[in-house]
């Protein structure tokens, strides 16, 4: 009898496998891909810089809706035909998306490419973790784990090379090539289900309607609210009451019906609950820190869209040769181990950038991007299977939507809480720099003489040059209250990744080998 580790998967399994993944990792790709190149984004679509932040927000309203939505329609259409349906889908909103002419359109096609491109996600890790036998499962999870975290990394790079090549426009139609074999590889890899049409009427429609408006208000409200000025605005307090109203009437719904659209009740696992929770905490330390790093480059060291990209491809590369060792050591390691270890020295890496200068720029932060990279593919996928190690193979689906769903809710509250806190910590540090700053003060008077006449220098009245040499202290001041509140960032996203890697001992010990349900 052959070992378990002896365990053969066919040529066929392996292709449905490495399509599925592949979709995720577009999927995951197309959040961030357009970052880098907003500017030219709104300049070919007439926007302003505060409505291009819609471009990344509608996307992400679309995923988040979509998520929970995916065991239930996959029962409905099968796996096979639901997957080729939103891939299909995916691929002519991208195309529209790169023929839009203005902001409306580009808003519609980015949140319906958002809601197809967020079925790719829980379905291709459902797909590891049912197509695959116990013994390969974790090589399967660790090449899940690379659309999870270097998506993020490169995104901001691809984007930006693809923009300053080939226009803003490539940024969607290079969807194209990766969709196709996409398509191919699940037209040819996963069977035809028959179509269980009966489920639609069984449909828990109100509970779809109560999670459709309270989570995608929810994500417009974080999103949105730093653009907005927060609860000052009209649009923003909106959004914020129907969250309130609607994710608690969801939960509600969810809990009571004989046939939820997603089965809450999986939360009673003790594993997959607090994995839930300690993936939120990733979620937000992730895409927290990818929001922080541009922001710090092209905010304070003022590095264009490409350099910010390159800077940031450190964090990714380096995963490509440590993930083929992550499914050895899930086999030989305790996975909350390895959880615990890669959520360190993750945080350990956020350390690294609290004592940042005002010359700080990429080549300061390739160390903290090497120690991230080396950290981060011990976090998301040892994770994986943990959440889903107990669950039967009928409840893979709805594990994985639960799952993911809270990483990119923790994202995106990460993101929105330290965007906020960049500008209000900023303000602070201003605040507190400028009350020794002074006009009585020799150093500041000495230093808007030598300013000023240096500003004569080059013609003016000596009026006109004063106001520049003022100009010219408050970028002074400005600067280092910058790096103090992105070094403050940095220590709450290190902060919260000791506490997830705490909270990962409260996880029973899982088997990476027991097949699904054990």
């Amino acid at each position: 009898m052959a070992e378990a580790g002896d365990e053969l998967v066919s040529f066929r399994t392996w292709i449905a496998v490495l399509g599925t993944i592949l979709g995720a990792f577009m999927a995951v790709l197309d959040i961030q891909i357009t970052n880098s190149s907003l500017r030219e984004i709104t300049g070919g679509i007439a926007a302003t810089s505060v409505e291009a932040s819609w471009i990344s927000t509608s996307y992400l309203i679309g995923e988040i809706i979509t998520i929970p939505l995916t065991a239930w329609l996959s029962r409905v259409f099968g796996v096979r035909w639901y997957l080729v349906g939103n891939v299909l889908l995916f691929l002519l909103f991208s195309g529209l998306c790169g023929t839009s002419t203005e902001l409306t359109q580009m808003v519609i096609y980015r949140s319906l490419q958002g809601f197809t491109g967020g079925v790719m996600i829980p379905m291709s890790f459902a797909v590891v973790n049912t197509k695959l036998p116990p013994s390969k499962r974790p090589l399967g999870l660790a090449l899940f784990g690379v659309t999870a975290t270097m998506g993020p990394a490169i995104g901001p790079y691809v984007g930006g090379y693809l923009t300053d090549v080939f226009g803003w426009q490539m940024d969607f139609y290079i969807n194209f090539f990766p969709g196709a074999l996409m398509l191919a590889s699940v037209l040819y890899a996963i069977d035809p289900q028959p179509l269980n049409l009966k489920l639609l009427k069984q449909g828990d429609w109100f509970g779809i309607a109560a999670m459709a408006i309270g989570l995608g208000s929810f994500i417009a409200f974080l999103e949105e609210g730093q653009n907005e000025d927060w609860f000052t605005s009209v649009f923003i307090q909106r959004c914020f009451a129907l969250a309130v109203i609607f994710i608690p009437t969801y939960l509600i719904i969810e809990l009571v019906r004989k046939h939820p659209v997603v089965n809450l009740r999986l939360l009673t696992n003790r594993n997959l609950a607090l994995s839930c929770v300690v993936n939120f905490v990733m979620g937000a330390a992730l895409y927290g820190s990818v929001y922080l790093l541009p922001q710090y480059m092209e905010q304070v060291q003022q590095y264009s869209a490409s350099q910010t990209g390159a800077a940031m491809v450190l964090i990714g590369l380096p995963q490509l040769a440590i993930f083929p060792f992550v499914p050895r050591l899930m086999k030989i390691f305790d996975l909350r181990l390895l959880v615990f270890v890669g959520a360190a020295i993750f945080g350990a890496s956020c350390f690294l950038n609290t004592h940042m200068a005002t010359e700080s720029g990429g080549p300061q932060f390739q160390l903290a991007n090497l120690v991230r990279a080396i950290g981060q593919p011990f976090t998301i996928v040892p994770l994986s299977a943990i959440a889903t190690a107990g669950l039967a193979a009928r409840d893979q689906t709805d594990g994985s939507a639960l799952f993911n769903i809270l990483r990119n809710l923790g994202g995106s509250v990460g993101t929105a809480l330290l965007s906020t806190m960049i500008t209000q910590r900023e303000q602070f540090h201003d605040e507190r720099i400028g009350e020794s700053v002074t006009p009585y003060s020799l150093y500041v008077q000495g230093f808007l003489r030598v300013q000023s006449s240096q500003n004569l220098l080059h013609g003016g009245d000596p009026h006109l040059a004063m106001m520049r040499a003022y100009k010219t202290l408050q970028a002074a001041i400005q600067g280092p209250s910058f790096v103090m509140a992105f070094s403050e960032c940095f220590l709450i996203v290190g902060s919260l990744l000791l506490a997830g890697s705490i909270l990962i001992w409260f996880c029973r010990k899982p088997n990476p080998e027991a097949s699904p349900g054990e």
